[in-house]
């Protein structure tokens, strides 16, 4: 009987973590063509890294890196998107998932969620970097390739993390108010799909 309402509790998580990898991804999507910029060859979408905030929080690192990997997808084949949305959302979903293990334990909500604030040490740092040392001479970007000619490397890295995180920081952000407007309301708690410890569960009103 135990095993049993065990196996019922982890099915009913699972199909919590697919209905809400399904909506972050829509709305992602979604968000897309309506707020975005060009960078250089690479276009700059705010919402991707908002949906990394909240699906690091509601479903940890690998589900919500699977959320990113769906949206890099679709967008790429509607052609509101470029290779680079993968190395800029999947490292920045996975930040936030992993920081979120540590930061669910803090007891004042404003710590709790400051794994959201986290997201562009993944984006623009790891992603930002992977993009335009690995990804750009894979693929053959000219002008990034050019840039780097042009700028010198690591001048011109900065000026690349410049860029990407005016799209990251924003979204970040405005997830981490989501997030902390979710939790006053007490809906995120019933809608999160990521289990965290008892003592992280506990909401601080202070």
């Amino acid at each position: 009987m135990f095993i049993k309402k065990i196996v019922q509790r982890e099915a009913m998580l699972a199909s919590k973590k697919i209905s809400l990898v399904t909506v972050f991804t829509a709305l992602g999507v979604a968000i897309a063509p309506v707020a975005w910029f060009p960078f250089i060859s690479t276009k700059a979408y705010p919402g991707q890294h908002l949906i990394n905030a909240l699906a690091g929080v509601m479903l940890g690192p690998w589900w919500a890196m699977v959320t990113a990997i769906l949206i890099g997808i679709i967008r790429n084949f509607l052609g509101i998107g470029t290779i680079y949305a993968f190395p800029g959302g999947l490292p920045g979903a996975i930040v936030v998932g992993l920081s979120y293990i540590l930061t669910s334990r803090l007891r004042h909500r404003l710590l709790r969620y400051s794994a959201a604030l986290l997201e562009p040490i993944g984006t623009v740092i790891i992603g930002g970097t992977l993009s335009l040392f690995i990804v750009a001479p894979a693929v053959g970007d000219l002008r990034l390739l050019g840039a780097i000619e042009q700028y010198g490397a690591y001048q011109f890295l900065l000026i690349f993390w410049s860029g990407w995180a005016m799209s990251s920081v924003p979204g970040s952000v405005l997830g981490y108010l989501v997030l902390l407007v979710l939790d006053k309301t007490g809906i995120l708690q019933q809608i999160s799909a990521y289990r965290v410890s008892p003592r992280a569960t506990r909401i601080s009103r202070s």
